[in-house]
């Protein structure tokens, strides 16, 4: 296990344009991953390998990479482990989000969760391999729950989902 020494304090920010590329899971069976990941979430195969497959939401290289290199046949971590909390994916608007439940219901995907933040709403499921998915999308600033000093002040509250589908159409 690596120990990383803490650094001298010294005000430190990433670079502006920074963004996260791409998540890449390590799963036990690769067509049961592929059926989630194409054909329930909906993303777009951009390369598939023997042992791998990129996917896409938009034609990039690949947001969600699928791998049986070290994983083939395994099992998921064990609950009090340590490893990936979940994978989030940001839908445009809500309907987009309505339609996204409506495919998780018809394929019979449980939720877990479904919440409304405040600054987002969001739905949580696991993908076949235990790994955690979050589906949701923000709301525009302007909407943010603010706090009497003008803070951010998320909440966790239900989310009407027959709402929500009601928006997919």
């Amino acid at each position: 296990m690596n120990h990383i020494a803490p650094l001298p304090h010294r005000p430190l920010t990433a670079p502006v344009g920074l963004r996260i590329g791409h998540v890449h899971l390590k799963v036990a069976e690769l067509e049961r991953s592929l059926a989630f990941w194409r054909d329930v979430i909906g993303l777009t195969v951009m390369q598939r390998m023997p042992q791998a497959v990129f996917l896409s939401a938009d034609g990039y290289h690949h947001h969600i990479a699928i791998n049986t290199w070290e994983s083939q046949g395994g099992r998921p971590p064990a609950p009090g482990s340590t490893g990936l909390f979940h994978v989030a994916l940001v839908y445009p608007d809500r309907a987009a989000l309505g339609t996204a439940l409506r495919r998780l219901l018809d394929a019979g995907v449980a939720l877990e969760g479904a919440s409304d933040h405040g600054v987002s709403e969001a739905l949580y499921l696991s993908d076949p391999d235990g790994n955690g998915v979050e589906l949701y999308r923000d709301r525009p600033e302007t909407e943010w729950p603010r706090d009497a000093e003008g803070g951010l002040a998320m909440t966790t509250k239900r989310l009407d989902l027959q709402a929500l589908l009601a928006e997919a159409g």
